[in-house]
């Protein structure tokens, strides 16, 4: 029994100080790639993969805006967790709707870069775990950063550059307002929709994101 004891014990700290390295390194080294690039690169080898990582200073900051006003309009002052809105989205669910997800930009940023695509309570425990490392070592710029170079924006493309060359054909820090709100229209199901040309959904979304950014105004990182 000691032998085990110590044996979990190991394990538990090996853990943390694999995933705390590594947190720590990615505060300022690119991540170069992410479990659902790999993924995706398994499950279809014949996708390309299109990633290019940029600064935050070279992603236009109507992208920046865009997807805060449509991802998490409380990024700038929450602590990783969007408190009313996991509250709103259970009361919702309960009503037996479609399920609402209330992840913030800070969790989702957690789960591209450290965990898998699964629905699972212990995946759900590690994204917690993730959120509250990178809210504690990183910045909420290095947060958007990350998440803008991460995130899925389509079949096979990854990162704001990607996706402003494949949507639009030109570099991430010249998408204009309306542009940049299309590609975060997509974002719910980036392999499904598509910023341009848009349907007509995609457009509702677009012209929603565009008012809420002009209600959000301009914004600072810390």
């Amino acid at each position: 029994m000691k032998r085990i004891l110590k044996f979990l014990l190991k394990l538990i700290a090996g853990f943390f100080l694999f995933t705390i390295f590594f947190v720590i390194l990615y505060k300022w080294v690119p991540v170069p790639f992410t479990p659902l690039m790999a993924i995706r690169y398994f499950e279809n080898p014949e996708e390309p993969i299109q990633h290019e990582w940029v600064p935050i200073s070279e992603i236009s900051p109507h992208l920046q805006l865009a997807v805060i006003s449509s991802e998490d309009q409380n990024f700038l002052n929450h602590s990783g967790f969007d408190i009313k809105a996991i509250e709103k989205a259970m009361d919702e669910n309960k009503t037996g709707k479609r399920l609402r997800g209330a992840s913030s930009i800070s969790q989702q940023t957690a789960k591209n870069v450290f965990l898998w695509p699964q629905r699972s309570w212990f995946r759900k425990g590690l994204e917690v775990y993730f959120t509250f490392m990178i809210e504690l070592f990183w910045s909420k710029e290095r947060i958007l950063e990350v998440y803008l170079n991460s995130i899925e924006m389509g079949k096979g493309i990854y990162g704001a550059e990607a996706a402003s060359q494949a949507w639009f054909n030109k570099s991430a820090g010249k998408l204009s307002a309306y542009e940049a709100a299309a590609i975060a229209a997509i974002l719910p199901n980036p392999r499904r929709y598509r910023a341009n040309p848009a349907s007509n959904y995609i457009n509702q979304r677009k012209n929603w994101i565009v008012r809420q950014m002009q209600n959000h105004g301009r914004f600072h990182l810390n």
